[in-house]
């Protein structure tokens, strides 16, 4: 029995990566803070044959992100694949130019993007060593790797759980645990209001995550662009 835990499993990349897993036979935890939007997710995945089950939890209550990854662990027996990408709201986060920005503004981010990450990993890592097999993957928008002055907070932040995610393959290199980070240079589904950026369907990108998990485990980093 092999499992994936998807952190920030929204309805459109969140889905797809699931449904790529699960054609593999993957069973699939979703976390996020939504339950409401969690159970149509699980009731979707279900309908099409995959085993899935809802973990609500914020990545900003690290004890909660912990607990729902260890309820995930003993649900499936293990997770193999942790897969991160929370995905913040206009409503919750104030973008600012790098001109802009306060510490509290990038503080927000850096809990929402890295912290999280980090309390995440911490959760899965130790049983990953234990077996030297494993998974990690963190998923930011490009702007980690190119900023833009208008989310220049947000990418700061994400630059961060870039280098972290980078560092952390170099570190566990040989240990048989790959670990990623995936850049995302499109808008993903539908267009961003105001952005140049080309719209990709998550389908597209999904299999990205498979092959980092299967014949690119070598790679610490994928882009993906059109």
């Amino acid at each position: 029995m092999t499992s994936i835990a998807i952190i920030g499993a929204g309805p459109q990349l969140g889905l797809a990566i699931a449904r790529t897993f699960g054609a593999h036979d993957f069973d699939v935890a979703l976390i996020s803070r939504n339950r409401a939007k969690l159970d149509e997710l699980v009731s979707q995945l279900t309908a099409e044959g995959i085993t899935a089950a809802a973990f609500p939890a914020d990545v900003l209550d690290r004890d909660a992100l912990t607990q729902a990854l260890k309820d995930a662990a003993a649900r499936f027996g293990g997770i193999d694949v942790l897969e991160y990408s929370p995905v913040g709201s206009f409503g919750s986060t104030a973008l600012t130019t790098p001109t802009g920005t306060d510490p509290s503004h990038v503080q927000h981010e850096m809990e929402f993007q890295l912290y999280g990450a980090i309390a995440a990993t911490q959760a899965v890592l130790p049983a990953m060593r234990e077996t030297s097999a494993g998974t990690l993957l963190y998923t930011t928008g490009a702007g980690s790797i190119d900023p833009v002055p208008e989310v220049g907070n947000v990418n700061a932040a994400a630059a961060a759980l870039r280098n972290w995610a980078i560092n952390l393959h170099k570190e566990l290199a040989g240990t048989g645990i790959q670990a990623a980070h995936v850049g995302i240079d499109v808008s993903i589904g539908t267009a961003v209001i105001e952005s140049a950026l080309p719209v990709a369907p998550p389908e597209a990108i999904s299999p990205v995550y498979w092959e980092l998990h299967t014949t690119h485990r070598d790679q610490a980093e994928r882009v993906f662009s059109i």
